[in-house]
């Protein structure tokens, strides 16, 4: 199968997922999922796939329903509850990656398998880490904020589309910029690093693309247990 048309699957099984999970355990449930898609998407970024010929992190897919979920939120239950679930998923990144440092420190048995290669995968480089938490926790502010200001200029249901692709387009935008310069600049050439955020940037924007019908689907789902919220 063309990674191409993998990936169109595997972001449908996302965004699915995701959806399943509001209609599952609703607010409390995305506020979880932001929690630990944090720590998946940090976790699938050190696998590199080539899509329409440019190399791209794995990572992007998971990451960006960290953006749906909070224009979820921010749509259904208000801008107040979006932000706590950022510096929840902000925290959770931040703890996990102390408590895992920590752990790659003890000295394992010399008949350890697991080492190796639990260092490969949270032993990230500090700029690495550094990069990607101020990352999450600005971009998804803004995106809550920016989202919360286009849905009281245009708060009819039809302009969904326009507020969860203005804000997602402008807040992974932002993600971009700050994480490719706190973990690359310098460390590539300025022709290099370009590179990497345009390609980054152009992948995360396909994928917010994608996301778009989800939150329509979202929209109209009363969670199970919960009053219906308009």
């Amino acid at each position: 199968m063309p990674t191409e048309v993998y990936g169109f699957i595997f972001a449908i099984v996302n965004f699915s997922l995701l959806v399943l999970f509001y209609k599952l355990y609703g607010k409390t449930g995305m506020i979880a999922w932001i929690g630990f898609a944090t720590i998946l998407a940090n976790i699938q970024v050190v696998k590199t796939i080539e899509l329409f010929g440019l190399i791209v992190t794995l990572g992007n897919v998971m990451y960006a329903t960290t953006f749906l979920a909070t224009d979820m939120l921010n749509e259904k239950h208000g801008k107040a509850t979006a932000r706590r679930a950022v510096w929840l998923g902000f925290t959770t990144l931040f703890m996990s990656t102390i408590i895992m440092q920590m752990a790659i420190y003890f000295q394992p048995h010399p008949e350890d398998l697991a080492q190796e290669h639990l260092s490969f995968i949270f032993d990230f480089a500090m700029r690495i880490a550094i990069g990607s938490l101020i990352a999450f926790l600005i971009s998804s502010h803004v995106n809550v904020y920016l989202y919360a200001f286009i849905k009281k200029l245009f708060p009819s249901t039809a302009m969904l589309w326009l507020r969860n692709s203005v804000s997602n387009i402008i807040g992974q935008a932002l993600d971009t910029i700050i994480f490719c310069t706190i973990a690359f600049l310098g460390v590539y050439s300025f022709d290099i690093w370009i590179e990497i955020a345009f390609t980054t940037y152009i992948m995360k924007f396909l994928v917010s693309v994608i996301a778009i019908p989800f939150i329509y689907w979202a929209k109209k789902i009363k969670p199970l247990n919960e009053p219906a919220e308009n």
